[in-house]
């Protein structure tokens, strides 16, 4: 039989026989109660079940989770006449959500497959972002995200906290942002914006899901928003040409100093490099993200500044990375910020093509050389937003089309010419949303790419391939099903209940 596991573990053998999951079957949880909570929960979600869960001894036919004191991502599962999963808080988290995969349903009955599994991860980042600035999502659809984004395995949640259409977070020492420059979204869409509680409840349920907030505020560039607040540090508006273009091309308003923006085109803004009271303000917002962020990373953007002189573009990059390292984060930016002397340790974020420019390849490399890593996210395979194909109702096409297969068919170090394999750090999957303004447009790009992506990021590439990811992920449209998650079914794949 085929499973439906998605990624792929490392090692899976199966044996004949089954184990029954009954109303009187236990959850024997010992000291992994989250754990225990997570398993009970999901069991009720698929099959209506309500498990008990007992700290007494286990007993033949329990589900017994053991927690081990490993600082990693290892989980190992055994079942015949029990279940038996062991591995840290975040291995048992994983062994769940395979748990989850393997139930099936034989009439009334349900059943988990005599099987054993060892598993760990490839990459040791796999995140996917949401774009909160171009639509804004509250905080319980920013958990509906976490809740489908963790079932795949993904541990980073990056955020996409800022850009010239909004500004999605409160700071006490800057209070005029949220006020001014949280008002609309992208095409007029409604604004909106996280409290510093709302943001800590996100971290905290993102935590409880083993995932890490990667929090972005996008700069020099993507930086509008912030003009309708302390204009005294932002630059006019630069009018390029693919600008003009595309505001012509979508009759899209074009940026105007002081106005919301509403468009979608970039490269236009820019907060003044040379000003110390520039400087003032990022201190001021990037030590209190600082101080609400718990996990190790600040994303600080660095991307698409078109109107900003190279020159002045690789003095703010090396400054703001160096800013970023001196409050004890450590700094991650797109890969153009790779043309300047990034702080040692900065992760760079490649999001050029598959086949890149050399002057992207270079980019991406410097971070290797200053003593960091690259996190890759190419667009035209790993970006979330991109159509599946020409007439898709929801995303962008700018990239590329991107169907499953294509998600799948790409293997991360081997996209930039001479960087070498230790130096990938992990996957990105980005999900922007100049087009998605509901978690049913999200669900629509999310499922099943994401699935995809999440087995490019954990599954060694030995074990990939992509006639038995078609016949794996038919299998999860029922688990998705149960939990309530929409999301593309593509012809290709025979979906099952």
């Amino acid at each position: 039989m085929v499973f439906p596991l998605v990624p792929l573990p490392v090692s899976v053998v199966e044996s004949s026989g089954s184990l029954p999951i009954t109303a009187s079957t236990r959850i024997a949880a010992g000291q992994a109660d989250a754990a225990a909570s997570v398993l009970a929960a999901l069991i009720a979600e698929r099959t209506g079940l309500h498990l008990e869960i007992t700290v007494d001894p286990p007993q033949s036919g329990d589900i017994v989770l053991e927690l081990s004191d490993a600082d990693d991502e290892h989980y190992a599962l055994r079942i015949s006449d029990s279940a038996r999963i062991s591995g840290s808080p975040a291995g048992l988290f994983y062994a769940v959500q395979t748990l989850r995969q393997l139930l099936t349903a034989e009439g009334d009955t349900w059943l988990l497959p005599h099987i054993e599994i060892d598993d760990a991860p490839r990459f040791d980042y796999r995140s996917v972002m949401l774009d909160v600035a171009r639509t804004f999502f509250d905080v319980d659809t920013i958990k509906s995200f976490i809740d489908r984004a963790s079932s795949l395995k993904f541990n980073r949640l990056h955020l996409h906290l800022t850009d010239d259409q909004g500004w999605r977070l409160h700071f006490d020492s800057r209070p005029l942002l949220t006020m001014r420059g949280a008002t609309t979204s992208a095409l007029g869409r409604p604004g909106g914006f996280y409290t510093k509680d709302d943001f800590r409840e996100i971290v905290r349920y993102a935590a409880a899901h083993h995932m890490t907030v990667v929090p972005e505020i996008d700069l020099p560039g993507h930086t509008h928003a912030i003009g309708l607040a302390y204009p005294e540090i932002m630059e006019s508006p630069v009018m390029n040409d693919a600008l003009l273009a595309q505001s012509r091309e979508l009759d899209q308003p074009l940026p105007v100093a002081g106005e919301p923006y509403l468009g979608w085109g970039v490269g236009h803004s820019s907060v003044k490099i040379h000003d110390e009271s520039t400087w003032q303000f990022l201190r001021d917002i990037l030590t209190e993200l600082a101080e609400i962020a718990p996990g190790p990373y600040l994303h600080v953007g660095g991307d698409e500044a078109l109107g900003t002189a190279p020159a002045d573009f690789d003095a703010f990059i090396e400054r703001v990375t160096a800013l970023t390292r001196e409050l004890g984060k450590t700094p991650v930016a797109w890969h153009e910020a790779g043309s300047a002397q990034v702080a040692e340790g900065t992760i760079g974020q490649f999001w050029g093509s598959i086949n890149p420019s050399e002057a992207h390849a270079a980019e991406a490399r410097r971070f290797a050389e200053r003593g960091g890593s690259v996190v890759m996210s190419p667009s035209d395979v790993a970006y979330l937003d991109q159509k599946y194909d020409a007439d898709f109702a929801v995303g962008l096409d700018w990239a590329a089309l991107i169907n499953l297969e294509t998600a799948y068919n790409w293997e991360p170090t081997q996209v930039i010419p001479g960087l070498a394999p230790e130096a990938v750090r992990g996957v990105g999957a980005p999900l922007w949303t100049e087009t998605v303004t509901s978690l049913e447009d999200v669900d629509q790009l999310l499922f099943p790419r994401a699935a995809a992506l999440a087995e490019v990021a954990w599954t060694p590439p030995q074990e990939r391939d992509w006639t038995s990811f078609q016949a794996r992920i038919g299998g999860l449209g029922g688990v998705w099903d149960a939990a309530g998650w929409g999301g593309h079914r593509p012809a290709e794949i025979v979906w099952s209940n």
